[in-house]
């Protein structure tokens, strides 16, 4: 099973940004327990700060892969691009968020993305991705 977590604007600086919202722990440790915990999967790992690197990759995978977990960050909200990208590919997508965005300001309220996802995880801190992870490998449940 091949499964990519690919994470969008300023996720790459986790563990340093706003530890009071994202915590302490940078992506790749966290990314280091993951490949520990499913060393049974496929388990990759993208991020970008820039919106077409972001759908390039979606492009790239999105014909091969089992599931793509997707923090679109910021572009979340703004991105009619990335959105157009999840639904011209076949391979499922899982929206995470580490912070819930519905206690965020306003127009965080608004994913332009979510209507081309599976599901959406939001506000369970980096277990997000754990759990979105545990879906692909169990979609029944």
């Amino acid at each position: 099973m091949k499964i990519i977590i690919i994470n969008g604007p300023n996720l790459n600086l986790l563990g340093k940004r706003e530890p009071e919202i994202y915590g302490s722990t940078s992506f790749e440790e966290y990314f280091s327990t993951l490949q520990a915990k499913y060393s049974s999967l496929e388990l990759e790992y993208f991020q970008s700060n820039v919106e077409g690197d972001l759908i390039d990759k979606i492009h790239e995978i999105g014909f091969e892969y089992d599931g793509i977990i997707l923090n679109a960050g910021g572009y979340t909200h703004t991105s009619v691009a990335i959105s157009d990208a999840i639904a011209g590919v076949k391979s499922p997508v899982m929206e995470v968020h580490i912070s819930n965005i519905y206690k965020r300001e306003e127009f965080r309220h608004k994913s332009i993305i979510s209507k081309e996802c599976i599901g959406m995880i939001s506000g369970l801190g980096l277990k997000g991705y754990e759990l979105a992870i545990s879906y692909f490998l169990n979609p029944k449940i």
